[in-house]
């Protein structure tokens, strides 16, 4: 029996797919875990797709998920925003409840408003029923990098190359790895 982790992420210039790549090779250093990466439909069609789409049946059948978005002034990503809201019937069945979840961003500057679309993105996952993981400050790193990483999450600012500095990418898997660790255990392996 293993543990299936999604990671469901929206990315326009590749920051916030680099930061999903680290949450994925976390959630996949943990024994029977396996992360299925995955995107959003682009609402414009102007996305070149790297990874397939989310499914609803995909995120029904998930046993905890990692989401990342972009800053969009502060928010998640339209196109992300449209997935969540074509959620009601696994709100109304209640198939996510109970479920581990993590959120994760990037950002052109330090400032550029990480922290307010962490939390806009944990309000689905709060109204699904899911339970929300964070990065503990027992992590050493999120004591000591100037780039990305919060309590509420994985984070970066963006290079506009798609790279992470070595502090993301910790930050990132260690996340990964709660999440894979948390989900195996409600899974009850």
């Amino acid at each position: 029996m293993s543990c299936q982790v999604a990671v469901l992420y929206y990315s326009r210039h590749g920051s916030t797919l680099a930061i999903a790549r680290q949450i994925a090779r976390g959630v996949e250093s943990i024994p029977d875990c396996e992360a299925l990466l995955r995107t959003v439909d682009e609402i414009d069609a102007r996305a070149d797709h790297q990874d397939p789409i989310m499914t609803l049946e995909e995120l029904k059948q998930c046993d905890g998920l990692a989401m990342g978005s972009p800053v969009w002034f502060g928010n998640m990503a339209a196109p992300l925003k449209h997935f969540w809201d074509k959620t009601t019937p696994l709100w109304l069945s209640g198939d996510l409840i109970d479920k581990p979840a993590c959120v994760f961003t990037s950002s052109s500057s330090l400032h550029g408003g990480q922290e307010t679309t962490l939390q806009t993105m944990m309000l689905p996952l709060l109204h699904h029923g899911m339970m929300i993981l964070g990065i503990p400050y027992s992590e050493p790193k999120l004591h000591s990098t100037t780039s990305g990483g919060t309590p509420y999450g994985a984070s970066a600012v963006a290079a506009g190359n798609g790279k992470l500095t070595q502090d993301e990418i910790e930050l990132a898997q260690q996340l990964g790895k709660r999440l894979a660790m948390t989900a195996l255990k409600m899974k009850g392996i």
